[in-house]
């Protein structure tokens, strides 16, 4: 069945009808997006579970309307704003793994706004303690593990929610991680506007007393997860744990047979201080207290790969690493198994001739570096397409990407390094013998790279494309990726060891580039195409990016 969007009707339809055959409004929103039923509603719109017609498996979504009830023409204007702010902020934060992702943003044939995003399947926290009770010290330290990165994250996108609450907290279903939902109320701040009195938004329980004045800050959205940590152990309102007379929280009193230790306690009450000074700045001074500032994971168990068929070999599930850059900011390297391969192709005579590699294990980048890793090495970033911090970062020359490695190894002591071309065409073809790591159709290329056909003229995140067999990324297109190799014209006594060709007798200085890029033809994203260009270039070359080797 279908819940037509109008909110003098809302009748329900067979999921046949393209017309609601109570009122006649269409009952799709851009001929994809179809609601199912209301799920919600407030002061200034409705929320709708719906599905995403576009796609083959039709996916459940939510859309959210704009429509205000009995409100004055100020209040109307300034809702109106927030709504389309919303969607500023979930389009600015990007594709993060613990925020709904926004799918689209439009003013449809009604003339109503329309937010679409990803449907997140779970409880709330407020759902949760309600059905299961309070909780306990070790269910908080959790929450706090999970949901401060978070918090983290958005603060380094100059973004504050202003709204966190356990009913804006849903722990997903498939995976129990926490997701952050709704940021209606969440504001945009720079350096300009950081002293200006704003609009007071939020929920009075959860609310910091400088956020109630208009002026929210960073550390308002601690002391409200802190506000949320002590309603959800104690079950009681915090209007309630607050002692006006004394000016004091006394939540405390409230435990009923749940021990809080002296190490936790301290940190929730650091976090919900009422002066702002000698209350936590960042999420980071949180997570240093708790025990959590160097959080490093491995999270596959060691795969031991001898020569095995193929079809093993693309069954096994890779060890991985997980580097945690400042920030909170995560890097992930995948395993990439000792062997022999054929390097080059008799189609290009810079790909020839073909010779035979022997290589040791080593660690690679699961995806390109981006431009939020960037950011978080080098405190800046360079990309022309610089709207979404998972995009990879484009414009960093050869010498550039030595810069950032030799800042990486004083941020973590681990020698971070450009994959040799050996590397980085074993690993692309992951056990493969074929034009593509997938096969040789290179009608197949728009499920697996992001390039010339697809791109619409622009880089996307990092990761949205299916994976190789040892579950790299974006190996095919996106950006071009350096290689630490002096670039030869030919294959002619190359190194079969698998280490970098690098002999100081290339001309011009000229190095080697890798994989394609979104202006490329599906000719130049085979496994085999080798580009070169000079090791200082950058200005103008958005297409050249570059993932990370280890060991």
């Amino acid at each position: 069945m279908s819940q037509c969007l109008n909110p003098d009707c809302l009748a329900v339809n067979p999921t046949t009808h393209r017309f609601c055959q109570k009122c006649g409004q269409k009952l799709s929103l851009k001929e994809r997006y179809q609601a199912l039923k209301l799920i919600g509603q407030g002061g200034f719109g409705k929320t709708f579970l719906a599905v995403d017609l576009d796609k083959p498996s039709q996916p459940h979504c939510v859309i959210k309307q704009f429509f205000p009830q009995g409100q004055e023409n100020g209040a109307l204007g300034k809702a109106a704003e927030l709504f389309k702010e919303e969607a500023k902020r979930l389009d600015d934060l990007g594709n993060h793994n613990q925020i709904p992702e926004l799918l689209a943003y439009f003013i449809a044939d009604d003339q109503r706004q329309y937010l679409v995003q990803e449907y997140v399947e779970g409880e709330n926290l407020a759902q949760e303690l309600a059905n299961q009770g309070v909780f306990n010290e070790a269910k908080i330290q959790a929450l706090l593990a999970d949901l401060l990165p978070v918090l983290d994250f958005i603060h380094s996108h100059q973004v504050i929610h202003r709204d966190i609450k356990p009913e804006n907290i849903i722990r997903r279903q498939s995976d129990q991680k926490l997701v952050l939902v709704d940021f209606g109320a969440a504001k945009a701040v720079n350096p300009q506007n950081r002293s200006v009195t704003g609009t007071i938004i939020g929920s009075a329980e959860y609310v910091a007393p400088e956020q109630m004045a208009g002026k929210a800050i960073n550390s308002s959205d601690l002391y409200s997860l802190g506000v949320t940590c002590l309603h959800l152990l104690t079950g009681i309102s915090p209007f309630e744990l607050f002692d006006q007379g004394e000016h004091e929280w006394c939540w405390r009193d409230y435990l009923v047979n749940n021990y809080v230790g002296n190490g936790l306690g301290t940190v929730l009450e650091k976090m919900v201080i009422l002066g702002i000074k000698k209350r936590y700045q960042s999420s980071g001074e949180v997570l240093t207290d708790l025990g959590l500032e160097n959080l490093v994971v491995s999270s596959q168990p060691k795969v031991v790969v001898p020569a095995i068929p193929k079809t093993q070999i693309q069954s096994a599930k890779p060890q991985t690493l997980t580097e945690i850059l400042p920030g909170g900011i995560k890097l992930e390297m995948v395993k990439i198994p000792s062997g022999s391969f054929f390097m080059g192709s008799n189609e290009d005579n810079s790909e020839k001739p073909i010779h035979q590699v022997n290589l040791k294990e080593f660690y690679l980048g699961k995806y390109p570096i981006t431009q939020e890793q960037w950011q978080a090495v080098m405190g800046n970033n360079p990309s022309h397409f610089n709207k979404n911090p998972k995009n990879p970062v484009e414009q960093v020359s050869w010498n550039g990407c030595q810069e950032f490695c030799q800042k990486l190894f004083i941020l973590t002591r681990k020698k971070y390094r450009l994959p040799s071309e050996a590397e980085w065409e074993y690993a692309c073809c992951a056990g493969t013998q074929t034009r593509y790591f997938f096969g040789n159709n290179s009608q197949q290329l728009r499920d697996y790279a992001w390039y010339q056909r697809n791109s619409a003229g622009r880089t996307h995140f990092v990761g949205e494309k299916k994976p190789n067999a040892w579950g790299l990324y974006d190996m095919h297109g996106n950006v071009w990726e350096w290689c630490k190799d002096d670039w030869h014209d030919n294959y002619q006594e190359a190194p079969t060891d698998g280490r970098a060709w690098s002999d100081h007798f290339s001309q011009n200085n000229r190095r080697v580039l890798r994989g394609g890029s979104w202006d490329s033809k599906y000719l130049d994203c085979l496994l085999t195409k080798r580009l070169s260009d000079y090791s200082y270039v950058r200005i103008n070359h958005r297409k050249y990016g570059f993932r990370l080797a280890l060991g």
